[in-house]
């Protein structure tokens, strides 16, 4: 710095002395005082400039020093919240691969649909009551028989409106357990049609399940509800159909199912009367399953044994008999979209399991002692799909009953067969309009015989 001050000093006094000798007013001495004011001016703006000069330079660098350290400080935090992330992603896969009870997943669905029947049925031999569940939906052993003349009734309900609940939590093992509960408002007494035509719901499932175990309600493992028609009538073919929701133990593996199901019998008096439902014995319905499933549709054969029992000592009957019954049944696809459905089952004592417990279990004799009875039935059904919103299903079904008129009267049913045909529109996803004819007929030991016509008109949303 005293150097370049001591060079700018000799450069302003040179400066004056040219000025001086090209100015004769200055070269005879009149301002040479004034010129070395000025120059002492001028000195002390560049000695003030050299110091600020200095100054700023300090400045500069002490910014300089401020941003290398926080520079180093940015770069010892980066390194630090690495180390710290590594630290947490190792935390994370220590507790995900930890053994738990459970793992913190859960998903609940709510879901169901909402159900309009109008309904006009043509009784050829007889009238239903109002109660009667056979006016809510086919019931083949309520199709009066030998009545005077015929009746005509129409119904209009919501009833088979249906609701469920279900809870998925995954297990530490990978496996899922399942809770499920179904409600409809469907074979229930209280309500009525004259004020609000309010209906109490009922259970129809009610279970927890695992890939491999069931328990609970849920339908019986001796039917295979995948077989069931595409019908608007809550069941359809019902006599040709097994149909069975009850507790059971179910035990699954590969295409195998065994189960352990709730028992009860059903016996037709000596001479015939009103039913006898008993729940004697100790045994539960013991079944097992079979299926096989592929691109080409579904076969399930089922198996089932049981035991019928009735305690009476005030008629003084105490016996048990051994029934049994198989069932096939199965989907095949049809081309791109349709498919024909079928069941068959035969069996002695198969009762309330087949066409909604049209035939009992078996009947008492005169000893006291129980006969089982045998049955078999079949439905077969064609389901069409006339373009992407417009359907139809056509199907026929029967059932057989070989009963002993000696034990159990003339008044009990030998046969009976239905035939359905419907029409199903789909304006809009999960959204069905419907209308289905269905014929029905039913015949007694005796000869006598009553048929069923029936229009149905169905609204059905699904959510």
């Amino acid at each position: 710095m005293p150097k370049t001050k001591k060079l700018l000093s000799t450069l302003l006094i040179a400066a004056a002395v040219m000025l001086a000798a090209a100015n004769p007013a200055l070269a005879d001495g009149t301002d040479v005082d004034a010129l070395s004011a000025r120059v002492g001016q001028l000195e002390m703006l560049v000695e003030q400039l050299l110091k600020e000069r200095d100054q700023t330079q300090r400045e500069l660098y002490t910014l300089k020093e401020e941003n290398r350290r926080q520079a180093a400080t940015v770069g010892e935090m980066d390194a630090r919240l690495q180390t710290a992330s590594e630290s947490a992603k190792e935390a994370i896969s220590k507790v995900a691969s930890a053994p738990k009870d459970d793992a913190p997943t859960n998903s609940y669905v709510f879901g169901g649909y909402i159900k309009t029947d109008a309904i006009y049925s043509n009784y050829s031999d007889g009238d239903l009551p109002s109660t009667s569940l056979g006016r809510d939906f086919y019931v083949p052993g309520l199709i009066p028989v030998g009545g005077e003349g015929e009746s005509t009734d129409f119904d209009s309900h919501a009833r088979e409106t249906r609701l469920f609940f279900r809870n998925e939590r995954k297990l530490a093992n990978g496996d899922t357990l399942k809770g499920y509960v179904e409600l409809d408002f469907l074979v229930t007494t209280e309500g009525n049609e004259r004020v609000s035509n309010s209906y109490v719901p009922r259970m129809r499932h009610a279970y927890l399940s695992t890939s491999k175990w069931l328990i609970g309600q849920t339908w019986s493992t001796f039917q295979n509800v995948g077989a069931l028609p595409d019908n608007l009538d809550f069941v359809g073919p019902a006599e040709g159909t097994v149909f069975e929701r009850q507790p059971m133990l179910r035990y699954s593996t590969g295409p195998w199912q065994f189960a352990l199901e709730n028992r009860e019998t059903t016996l037709t008096p000596f001479g015939g009367g009103a039913r006898i439902t008993t729940d004697d014995g100790g045994l539960p319905d013991i079944i097992a399953r079979y299926t096989r499933a592929g691109d080409w549709g579904n076969l399930v054969v089922a198996g089932i044994y049981r035991e019928l029992n009735f305690e009476d000592p005030g008629l003084g009957i105490d016996d048990s008999e051994s029934a049994f019954g198989i069932s096939a049944s199965g989907t095949l696809r049809v081309g791109d979209r349709d498919d024909f459905r079928w069941m068959v089952s035969t069996g002695s004592g198969m009762g309330r399991y087949m066409g909604l417990n049209t035939a009992n279990g078996a009947v008492i004799d005169a000893n006291g002692e129980l006969e089982a009875i045998d049955s078999s039935g079949a439905f077969a059904s064609y389901r069409h799909f006339w373009n992407s919103r417009w359907r139809s299903s056509f199907t026929l079904s029967f059932l057989d009953i070989d009963n002993d008129p000696s034990l159990t009267g003339p008044s009990v049913t030998d046969e009976s067969m239905s035939v359905h045909l419907n029409l199903i529109y789909q304006p809009r996803p999960k959204l069905e309009i419907g209308v289905e004819l269905l014929h029905a007929e039913r015949e007694l030991v005796s000869g006598a015989d009553g048929n069923l016509d029936r229009l149905q008109f169905s609204t059905k949303y699904s959510f």
